[in-house]
């Protein structure tokens, strides 16, 4: 059952680990874990200070550039590797390889090759999000009935036409989930550049307050940080969902 397009196991999950947060820090166990109402107390407080503001922009400018990059090469890159056996030979080891390594490692590389600036961010961004896309998109092509592919070629349609008309809306399914666990990623990726890389937007603010052992703050911040995640994951979810009817179709 769903409220808006949320599902309501997932909304009664976030209330029973909120009230668990909040049980936790008042029992004061631990500093680092504050009575989860003291956190958004601090939210309200810090939410419209420019300094927050200068924050959010710069790392929801870092997020929305880096998942930009990352669909709009990951899904042709994924499709041309479903339609086309030698480029998935080439490809498909590469593409493993780089999902399963852990990517801060190369940061350090980004840094000499491109700097340090608001570029290395982005491509470490992208570099986060991009294999899963890929990979999703391949899947969804590979599973397209033959007969779909068959009936455009004896139309005529042009190799852009099958892509768009064809491997594109039957693969549709497939591809959002891939953009949605891409999204998740991404966000582990723009905070590790703006930790690694450069300090500015919320990794600024994330060392600041750990540094200044402020855990309030800190935990504010990254609640922030999860509900724009979780915002964006489920409004995936609910295009995947308005889709599935091409899975059937296939």
């Amino acid at each position: 059952m769903t409220i808006s397009g949320v599902r309501l196991p997932a909304m009664s999950s976030l209330i029973l680990w909120g009230l668990l947060w909040e049980i936790v820090g008042r029992l004061d166990l631990t500093f680092f874990v504050p009575p989860l109402s003291e956190v958004f107390v601090t939210l309200y407080a810090v939410i419209g200070t420019a300094p927050f503001l200068k924050a959010l922009s710069e790392t929801a400018y870092a997020f929305a550039a880096g998942v930009f990059f990352a669909v709009i090469i990951g899904i042709p890159v994924g499709i041309l590797m479903g339609k086309n056996r030698l480029v998935d030979e080439l490809l498909l080891p590469w593409v493993n390889v780089f999902l399963s390594a852990p990517l801060t490692a190369l940061v350090p590389v980004l840094m000499v090759l491109f700097g340090f600036g608001m570029k290395s961010i982005i491509i470490t961004t992208t570099l986060f999000a991009i294999w899963i896309i890929i990979l999703n998109a391949r899947a969804g092509v590979l599973q397209i009935n033959r007969s779909l592919v068959e009936m455009a070629r004896c139309y005529g349609a042009n190799p852009f036409q099958a892509f768009y008309k064809i491997y594109f809306w039957a693969a549709l399914p497939e591809i959002l989930g891939g953009v949605r666990i891409g999204v998740i990623r991404a966000v582990k990726g723009v905070i590790i550049g703006q930790l690694l890389i450069s300090i500015v937007g919320f990794g600024a603010l994330f060392e600041l307050y750990a540094n200044n052992f402020l855990m309030a703050h800190f935990w504010a911040v990254l609640l922030v940080l999860f509900a724009l995640a979780f915002t964006v994951s489920e409004f995936l979810a609910y295009l995947e969902r308005r889709v599935s009817y091409y899975a059937a179709k296939r």
